[in-house]
């Protein structure tokens, strides 16, 4: 089936929508409303008139969850069975395929359907009330299975209030799509389509296949704690260390002189693991290293897991160009036509300011900007260092200006009269060399006052954990980034905005047609050359995902209207 089954998909998706209860609401019937003797036909009726009445219908511990959808859909075919052998195995063939995806067989009936097939494949006499069960949670399962492969089966917006990258379900006549699906006797390859076909999220089924592939064999093994170690030193814990490296390929397979003396290639075996890690690579192996050694092996597959959840949420209908911010690897891409062209180091927020997950579209670029103090960084900072030190806006040339932008000679203000809440005033830096923005400044217009920015604090870019930001992204090549977005702009070369950046007055460039900036928090990636990294859950959001993802299915709030 080609992409033109991803019209399907919408259509499966939005089944969802016509959902009025979750099933975890427990609300059950009150006993059983079929008996032998009834056309699977009747059985099927039956279930659907009391998933109307009671909006909840249960067997055996198993709920469905489109109690809207699916009485539509019966009823359209005069409550007749939907599924034959080839559709029934071909789903089944999906349900126990999906793992590779990260996602839980048991989200979809599995248990359930396969012992009805198992019991009226054996059972010579029909067993209507069985057999019309056993139709209607096989289409549920497909459903919800669709539902998980479209948007994921988290929802991010209930984990981040902040969270604005809706999915976009077009509409369809549900009832009619999902007739379509089966009809085309091919659920195989429909289900193949819904997945994102993006690199990042094929690299990372692949990561998965491969961590549980070293899991099935054994795993790692543990490395002791103690003092650093390094080049030329001998001790115990450095056969520890070239078996532990070896399992996960970051050392080639060698025969060491003394297996307990740390030689040359055991150190270019650390610098790659440091490398895949997010850690600082200098051969050493102290504290961070050794935590990040130990992480056992099931741990690294639920966080490839918990990305490929991520990706599900985002990884659909993308421009061909964009921009991705990753929080968790303190990295910026600008990627085109699906391959990333740039990369730079980013800093971001620090954990008790954290930079927010969340979407916007970059409209223009300022060079040598001037700063105007967020209301956050005006109470947190600024207004405690003033009431202390009554020249330190001087110092960091911060002028005070009125609301309509007059400005206000600082001796006048009785500063002890003010909070950020009666504060009357705006704060603005000129532009210059010790300017908070540095020398360009990119704007996406966002809620947060959150944009990427140049920084004189370049030293920052050397620590492996770079959260230091009031919340903003400050970014370590900014005129790379700067000449590529407007390189369809005859006048704007390196040169040129060199040539302003030079002049020292605030120029504003607008974009041809904004860019989408994705600011995205991922804790795992598979680079270019196949190689696994796993970076540091800084914000400790990686088990929040996890639970929701192991636990019950849920419809989507926001999808049961």
């Amino acid at each position: 089936m080609t992409r033109q089954s991803l019209n399907y998909l919408f259509g499966a998706t939005i089944l969802f929508l016509w959902s009025a209860v979750i099933f975890s609401l427990n609300i059950t019937c009150a006993g059983p409303t079929h008996t032998k003797g009834f056309s699977i036909n009747e059985g099927i009726e039956k279930s659907v008139e009391q998933l109307k009445k009671f909006k909840a219908l249960e067997y055996k511990g198993q709920s469905i969850s489109a109690v809207n959808v699916i009485p539509a859909f019966y009823e359209r075919r005069n409550y007749s069975a939907a599924w034959d052998s080839k559709n029934i195995n071909d789903l089944l063939y999906v349900i126990n395929e999906i793992y590779k995806d990260g996602l839980n067989p048991s989200d979809y009936h599995l248990d359930l359907i396969s012992e009805l097939k198992g019991l009226l494949s054996e059972n010579r006499q029909k067993d209507t009330q069985r057999h019309a069960l056993f139709d209607i949670f096989l289409t549920d399962s497909l459903l919800r299975l669709s539902y998980h492969i479209v948007v994921g089966k988290v929802d991010p917006e209930r984990l981040d209030p902040n969270w604005n990258l809706a999915y976009d379900l077009n509409y369809t006549v549900p009832e009619v799509t999902i007739q379509q699906v089966l009809d085309s006797h091919n659920i195989i390859g429909f289900i193949d389509d819904l997945k994102p076909d993006h690199f990042y999220y094929l690299r990372m089924k692949k990561a998965l296949a491969h961590y549980r592939d070293l899991k099935h064999k054994g795993g790692w093994n543990v490395v002791s704690v103690g003092p650093t170690l390094k080049l030329g030193m001998t001790d115990n814990r450095v056969v520890e260390l070239r078996k532990r490296l070896l399992v996960t390929a970051d050392l080639e397979a060698y025969i060491p002189e003394d297996e307990r003396t740390f030689d040359t290639k055991l150190e270019q075996g650390v610098k790659e693991f440091q490398r895949r890690h997010g850690l600082i690579v200098d051969g050493l192996v102290g504290k961070n290293i050794s935590k990040a050694l130990n992480v056992s092996v099931d741990q690294r597959i639920d966080q490839i897991r918990v990305n490929l959840e991520r990706a599900r949420w985002v990884l659909r209908n993308l421009p061909p160009e964009f921009i991705i911010i990753n929080i968790a690897g303190f990295t910026v891409f600008l990627v085109k036509n699906g391959e990333s062209v740039w990369r730079s180091k980013v800093v971001v927020g620090k954990t008790y300011r954290k930079t927010p997950v969340f979407k916007a579209e970059m409209m223009y670029i300022d060079f040598n900007p001037t700063w105007t103090v967020p209301p956050i960084i005006l109470r947190n900072d600024i207004l405690p260092e003033v009431k202390k030190d009554p020249v330190y806006l001087q110092k960091k040339r911060i002028r005070v200006l009125s609301k309509t932008g007059q400005e206000i000679p600082q001796d006048t203000i009785n500063w002890s009269r003010y909070s950020a809440l009666n504060f009357p005033y705006i704060l603005r830096q000129d532009p210059g060399p010790d300017n908070a923005l540095g020398v360009v400044k990119f704007m996406f217009p966002n809620k947060h006052f959150v944009f990427l920015h140049d920084t004189p604090s370049k030293s920052l870019f050397e620590k492996d954990i770079r959260t230091f930001s009031s919340g903003c992204i400050r970014v370590q090549n900014p005129l790379e980034l700067a000449e590529l977005l407007l390189s369809d702009q005859e006048y704007w070369n390196r040169e040129a905005i060199e040539k302003v950046v030079a002049w020292g007055k605030t120029k504003t460039v607008h974009l041809k047609k904004p860019i989408p900036v994705l600011v995205l928090y991922w804790t795992s990636r598979v680079d270019q050359e196949g190689k696994v990294q796993f970076l540091p859950d800084v914000y400790n959001r990686d088990q929040e995902v996890l639970r929701e993802l192991d636990a019950e299915f849920k419809v989507r709030k926001r999808d049961v209207q």
